[in-house]
């Protein structure tokens, strides 16, 4: 139940927002804002499992999020200097960021395997609904073939955290 509300939140916010409603497209400064907030938000998150955490396969999971997370929005924050695009804040970008600080308070009151729980099963909540996000709005919406191809690079790596995640959501049961 709270994997599907947490999926439900994430899927709203990316894709529901009063930003993006009315069937309007993300503009490529939007998208690059979102792309790089959603990974933020991951990074932060996986931060908070490597200081919280005692489960090692949580902590080697957490520290691949911040490794490819951060890898990714490093290439992103290159490509939109390279193309000279200031990232637009929006809100989709906004109730993200409001929603996981929420989850991130959420999680810092529990401890041992209900942290642990609570943590896998909100990653594969969180990339189900990024990756969504990505095949059927964000990627469909980037005009800038080097923004499409970052985030179809991303997509790819982003589908392997939903599959690890979820093998360890099973394993963590």
């Amino acid at each position: 139940m709270l994997v599907r509300l947490s999926a439900a939140i994430a899927a709203a916010a990316l894709l529901s927002s009063g930003a993006l409603a009315q069937d309007a497209k993300p503009t490529d400064p939007q998208i690059a804002h979102i792309a790089y907030t959603a990974g933020v938000i991951d990074v932060t998150a996986a931060k908070q499992a490597l200081d919280k955490s005692k489960n090692k396969d949580v902590k080697a999971f957490a520290a691949d999020m911040v490794r490819d997370h951060e890898a990714v929005n490093k290439k992103a924050l290159a490509l939109v200097k390279k193309l000279k695009v200031t990232p637009e804040d929006n809100d989709t970008s906004r109730t993200l960021s409001k929603n996981a600080a929420a989850k991130l308070k959420e999680l810092s009151a529990l401890k041992g395997a209900a942290f642990d729980k609570a943590y896998v099963d909100n990653e594969v909540a969180y990339h189900k609904a990024v990756d969504g996000a990505l095949e059927t709005l964000l990627i469909p919406s980037a005009g800038n073939a080097e923004l499409k191809s970052l985030l179809q690079t991303g997509l790819k790596i982003f589908q392997g955290h939903e599959q690890h995640a979820e093998h360890l959501a099973a394993e963590l049961k």
